[in-house]
């Protein structure tokens, strides 16, 4: 093998393992009930942390979270600022303390989807080439 072919190979192995170090790609998905077609980093940050129970142009707003996986972890860490175990931590704390309760977890992109749609105000996440019929994307500004 030449020195061209094996320092291009190199150079697409790097490439590789960085897009999967750097996590994967979401977009954030609504029930046709959410009124907003867009919405904050932070106020994304509050629905998950359950801070924020109702947006603007929204109404009553419920985080639909999916249980692990590369889409689940890039979601919390980007947008949450935490990993997948001091998440379930920070939810314990909030059920334990009587403060909120842990969010509705399902098991992949297709349940996020169909779980969001069937339920009137609620926001998940999924991964950015998951079909999104029956919910709207929302823009994260």
């Amino acid at each position: 093998m030449s020195y061209t072919k094996v320092f291009s190979l190199a150079v697409l192995a790097f490439s590789a393992a960085l897009t999967v170090a750097r996590g994967a790609d979401f977009k954030v998905v609504a029930n046709p009930s959410v009124g907003a077609a867009s919405i904050s980093a932070d106020e994304l940050k509050g629905v998950f942390l359950m801070t924020k129970t109702s947006l603007k142009d929204a109404g009553h707003v419920e985080p639909i979270l999916e249980k692990g996986g590369p889409v689940h972890e890039s979601f919390v860490k980007e947008y949450l600022g935490k990993t997948d175990a001091g998440l379930q931590n920070y939810y314990r704390s909030l059920a334990f303390t009587g403060k909120g309760s842990i969010p509705k977890e399902v098991a992949s992109d297709a349940d996020v989807v169909s779980t969001v749609a069937k339920t009137k105000g609620a926001i998940g996440y999924v991964g950015a080439e998951t079909e999104a019929a029956g919910v709207k994307v929302l823009e994260v500004k």
